[in-house]
C-alpha cells in the first residue's frame, strides 16, 4: 500500500514510515480486513467511515510539509477509528482526538490501547468548538466537512501553525482546505475535491 502511494506521488519520508508502522487491517471490521490496503474508504459503523489511505498520506503530508518534525501538540476532529489518531502520533509530540460518537470513541480506544501510544489523548466531544485547554496548536486536522471552517479552530491555532480539513466551497463541492495562521491573520488555500461525511455538531 505503502509503495503504491509513493508511486502515486506522496513523498514525504515521515509520513511514509508513519504509514508503514501504523497497520490499517486493526482498524477495520474483522469482514474487511482484505480490503485494507485497498485504496478505498470503508465503513466503520455509525454512519463513519475509515478514510482512504491516499486521503490520509494527502492531509498528513500537508500538515507536515516543510516544518520540522515531530509537529508540537496537534488536534484532531473525528477521530473514528483511531487509525489516523495512531499516525499523528507519530508525527506529534501530543496529540488531542476528539469524536462526538461515544461508540467510536469507546471502539477507537479499544483498538489503540495494545499499541500503547503515551502522546495521543482520547476525548469523547463535540469539535465544533475545538479543544481550548489543549490550545495552543502546532496543527488541526479534521475528518468531516462542514460549510464554513469553525472560527474556533483558527482560533486555536498557534502562528505558524497549520489547519487542514475538508469544506464546501462554490457549487457546494467539498475540497480539501489548508489554513495557515501568520502574524497578521490566516492565509487560505483550496485544493483537489474531496468527500467526507458532514461535519456536525453535538455528541452522540
Amino acid at each position: 500500500m505503502v509503495q503504491r502511494l509513493a508511486q502515486q506521488g506522496l513523498r514525504h519520508e515521515a509520513v511514509l514510515k508513519a504509514l508503514t508502522e501504523v497497520e490499517r487491517h486493526r482498524f477495520v471490521d474483522s469482514a474487511l480486513v482484505a480490503q485494507a490496503y485497498e485504496d478505498t474508504a470503508l465503513p466503520i459503523g455509525w454512519g463513519q467511515t475509515i478514510s482512504k489511505p491516499s486521503v490520509v498520506g494527502r492531509m498528513l503530508e500537508l500538515l507536515c510539509a516543510g516544518r520540522s518534525l515531530p509537529l508540537g501538540r496537534v488536534l484532531e476532529i473525528g477521530t473514528g477509528c483511531g487509525y489516523q489518531a495512531a499516525l499523528l502520533a507519530r508525527l506529534s509530540r501530543e496529540v488531542y482526538s476528539m469524536e462526538r460518537v461515544r461508540a467510536l470513541h469507546e471502539r477507537a480506544r479499544e483498538l489503540l490501547r495494545p499499541l500503547r501510544i503515551a502522546n495521543l489523548h482520547l476525548i469523547w466531544g463535540d469539535g465544533m468548538p475545538g479543544y481550548p485547554a489543549g490550545a495552543p496548536y502546532a496543527g488541526i486536522i479534521a475528518a468531516a466537512g462542514g460549510e464554513a471552517i469553525p472560527a474556533a479552530w483558527l482560533e486555536q491555532l498557534e502562528v505558524g501553525a497549520r489547519l487542514v480539513a475538508p469544506a464546501e466551497v462554490s457549487g457546494g463541492q467539498q475540497r480539501l482546505v489548508v489554513i495557515e495562521r501568520t502574524v497578521t491573520g490566516w492565509q487560505r488555500q483550496e485544493l483537489e475535491g474531496v468527500h467526507f461525511v458532514p461535519l456536525q455538531s453535538g455528541v452522540l
